[in-house]
């Protein structure tokens, strides 16, 4: 192993500029648990630039400030939306029992099939589209409420593994509980706010 081959990472160095979520997040998405593995500098960077900064931390980021901006960061009192109702159903069940079995690694895949499948359905709603037609507002109530609905089931399932950054965003979305009801049990009405980027590009 050889630091100025790239074959080795420095624990110390990566907590104290990325800090300790990033390092736990990596080392669990790439080495299944009780495996072998092989990490890298150019691994963990590559997981944290496409990972933690753009898929989650944008969603994050960007859900927040879309709240904040078309509805004064009140969360609308809406239902939520059917085209992800399917992809939250059981989701709670299925990573506490991969957890029973010590699958941690696979628990974040499945994980992480969410924030993906979050990411595509902001593509796909154009919530800035809905804000310029007056005609849409109640589309983008449910686009907004279903984005930090769903924000709301990532944190909760990804707290174990980014404890630190989770708790920015419990706070943010006034989740003052650990307890993860389903997909769409939780009302809107709360006050949300915005958020600095919890895992700043590299």
């Amino acid at each position: 192993m050889s630091k100025s081959l790239g074959n080795v990472l420095d624990p110390f160095e990566v907590i104290e500029k990325f800090g300790a979520d990033a390092l736990r997040f990596y080392c669990f998405r790439e080495v299944s648990f009780g495996q072998d593995g092989s990490i890298s500098t150019e691994g963990f960077e590559s997981r944290y630039e496409s990972e933690l900064a753009n898929d989650f931390g944008n969603l994050a980021s960007r859900s927040l400030a879309m709240v904040d901006r078309y509805r004064e960061g009140i969360v609308p009192e809406a239902d939520a939306d059917p085209l992800l109702v399917a992809d939250f159903e059981g989701i709670s069940a299925r990573i506490s029992a991969l957890l029973d079995e010590a699958q941690i690694s696979q628990a974040l895949e499945e994980i992480w099939v969410l924030v993906r499948r979050l990411n595509r359905y902001v593509e796909e709603s154009q919530p800035w589209v809905l804000a310029k037609d007056d005609g849409d507002t109640d589309r983008l109530d449910q686009v907004l409420y279903s984005l930090v609905e769903g924000l709301r089931i990532l944190v909760l399932l990804l707290h174990p593994y980014l404890p630190n950054s989770t708790a920015v965003l419990l706070e943010a979305l006034s989740q003052e509980s650990l307890g993860l009801e389903d997909f769409g049990s939780r009302s809107g009405g709360q006050k949300v706010s915005r958020i600095e980027p919890l895992f700043p590009k590299l």
